[in-house]
């Protein structure tokens, strides 16, 4: 069974060099369960913090449920990530070095849960967010003449 994805975060591989990736589930209510089944999820302008051993998404937007009125909480609150004690000494340790940050990569659905990948990444420095620019022009043009001499 594939994963459904709903929101990407393609500005972290951008930004960072993505070290690590871990899988952590959402404390969610039931309403913003149904509002991401929709889809109407956004991690762009989200960010992950730890405080007291515990693992917190600030800013992730989860757009109200149509139908659900009087249930749907506020859309930015801040929202509870489900790691193993490991994973969070581990995000601990990597968050203290100078130069890593935890960023949200990805939101799925696996099976009928909501899962969140996220990352230990390290910033990139503007010559290294150029090349990445130009590594992906080369090749968008590599497929496009690859496309244009298949179709003679």
């Amino acid at each position: 069974m594939e994963n459904k994805t709903i929101a990407q975060n393609k500005k972290a591989y951008y930004d960072y060099f993505i070290e690590q990736t871990f899988e952590a589930g959402l404390v969610l209510v039931g309403t913003e369960v149904k509002s991401m089944r929709m889809g109407n999820c956004s991690i762009k302008e989200s960010h992950i913090r730890v405080d007291k051993g515990e693992v917190f998404i600030y800013n992730m937007n989860i757009k109200p449920y149509e139908k659900g009125n009087i249930f749907n909480k506020d859309p930015i609150r801040t929202r509870k990530l489900l790691l193993s004690k490991k994973e969070i000494n581990k995000l601990i340790g990597s968050s203290k070095v100078t130069g890593y940050t935890i960023v949200p990569t990805k939101v799925y659905l696996k099976r009928c849960y909501v899962k969140i990948e996220i990352a230990i990444a390290k910033g990139k420095k503007l010559y290294d967010k150029r090349d990445t620019i130009a590594k992906r022009d080369s090749e968008k043009r590599i497929k496009q003449a690859m496309s244009e001499k298949n179709s003679y």
